[in-house]
C-alpha cells in the first residue's frame, strides 16, 4: 500500500529559494547574469503555478485535440527557448529546430507512450503530457547546446562534417552524464517522485529506465535532426560555402 505523500506547507517551500537567492547573489557579484537569474527563477515559479491548475483541468477533460494543443505548443515553446544561445539567428533557424524537436522528441514519446506503456487511449493526459515535457525538453536542452557549439565551429571556419561532430558529441554530453550517474550519483526526479509516495523501488526504477531511453533518444534524435536541417538552410543561404564543403 502506497503511503500518502507529504503536503509541503508554504513556508516550507519558500525555504527552498534560500540556495537559489544565493547563487543569483554570486552571479550579481561576478558576472551581469543576475538580472537574467532573477526573471528565469521567477518565470519558473509563475509558470509551475499557473500549469499547476492548468494540467488539473487538462486531466480531468482528457480530450485528444486539447492533448495534441498542449503538445503544439511545447514543440513550439521548446524550439523557441532552445535557440536563446544564438540569438542572431533566431528567427532564420526556427523552423528547423520545430522540426527537429518534433521528430526527435516526438518519435521518442511515440514508440514509449504507444508501445511500451499500456494506455486506455493513445492520448491519456495523465501520462503523455507529462512524458512529452520531459522528451521536449531534453530535445529542448540538446538543440540549445548543439546550435551554440556549431554556431562557434564554423566561425572558426570548421568544415561542416567536423563542425557537425563536434557540436553532436557536445549536444550528448549532459544526457551522457545522466546515463553514467543514475541510481548512483543520482535518483531522477519521476524515481524520486515515486519512491517519495511509497512505489515499490523496483517498480520505480522500470519506469526510470523508460524514461532514461526517451531522453537519451530525444536529446539525440533531436541534435542529429537539427544538424541535418541547418546543413539544408546553409546551402540555401550560403551555396557557395555549401559547394566547397561537398570538395
Amino acid at each position: 500500500m502506497a503511503e500518502s505523500e507529504q503536503l509541503i506547507a508554504i513556508g516550507n517551500l519558500l525555504i527552498a529559494f534560500l540556495p537559489p537567492i544565493a547563487v543569483i547573489l554570486i552571479l550579481f557579484k561576478w558576472t551581469t547574469d543576475g538580472p537574467e537569474s532573477i526573471y528565469a527563477v521567477t518565470r519558473m515559479l509563475g509558470q509551475l503555478l499557473v500549469v499547476g491548475y492548468f494540467l488539473g483541468f487538462i486531466f480531468e477533460s482528457n480530450n485528444s485535440l486539447i492533448v495534441l494543443l498542449v503538445l503544439l505548443l511545447m514543440v513550439c515553446a521548446s524550439s523557441w527557448i532552445a535557440l536563446r544561445t544564438v540569438k542572431e539567428d533566431r528567427a532564420a533557424l526556427l523552423k528547423s529546430t520545430f522540426f527537429a524537436i518534433l521528430i526527435g522528441g516526438g518519435s521518442s514519446l511515440l514508440v514509449i507512450t504507444q508501445f511500451v506503456l499500456d494506455l486506455e487511449s493513445f492520448y491519456e493526459a495523465r501520462y503523455v503530457v507529462p512524458l512529452a515535457g520531459m522528451a521536449f525538453a531534453n530535445a529542448m536542452n540538446s538543440i540549445s547546446i548543439c546550435a551554440e557549439r556549431f554556431r562557434a565551429e564554423t566561425q572558426r571556419q570548421i568544415a561542416y562534417k567536423e563542425a557537425r561532430s563536434i557540436a553532436f558529441r557536445s549536444a550528448l554530453i549532459p544526457i551522457t552524464n545522466s546515463l553514467f550517474a543514475v541510481g548512483l550519483v543520482s535518483f531522477p526526479g519521476m524515481m524520486t517522485g515515486q519512491i517519495l509516495v511509497g512505489i515499490d523501488p523496483l517498480i520505480a526504477a522500470r519506469y526510470q529506465i523508460m524514461v532514461m531511453c526517451m531522453l537519451f533518444s530525444s536529446s539525440g534524435l533531436s541534435a542529429a535532426c537539427y544538424l541535418l536541417l541547418i546543413k539544408r538552410y546553409r546551402a540555401a543561404n550560403s551555396p557557395q560555402e555549401s559547394k566547397q564543403e561537398s570538395k
